[in-house]
């Protein structure tokens, strides 16, 4: 894994909440592979390879509300991880649920809450 790509996990709330998830992440990160999409989905991903020049702020206009509680588990790089954790905090309400770190990789949960 790159020292910016990051893995995104989202649960809770529907595919137009994790959209607004991954969205509030493209001003940091650039453009996912793939915007979460399948409605019927209980869980959605997305993966970040490359970084933007919008340096460390959120997506411009912001992202939007969220309609439900979303828990979101960001896995990558220290970096990374520290980046999509500061952006995700800035732009929702958030409570932090935790860190596990890895010799290479680190892992975070935050609870995003309307």
């Amino acid at each position: 894994m790159s020292g910016t790509q990051l893995t995104v996990t989202l649960s809770g709330g529907g595919a137009d909440d994790a959209r607004t998830v991954v969205r509030a992440l493209e001003g940091t990160f650039g453009s996912p592979d793939e915007l979460p999409a399948d409605e019927k989905a209980t869980v959605h991903t997305a993966t970040f390879d490359g970084e933007t020049d919008a340096g460390s702020g959120g997506g411009g206009e912001g992202p939007g509300r969220l309609s439900a509680p979303v828990t979101v588990t960001v896995q990558g790089s220290p970096e990374a991880v520290r980046r999509a954790s500061d952006t995700l905090t800035r732009t929702f309400t958030a409570r932090d649920d935790g860190v596990a770190s890895g010799d290479q990789e680190q892992e975070r949960e935050l609870l995003l809450e309307p």
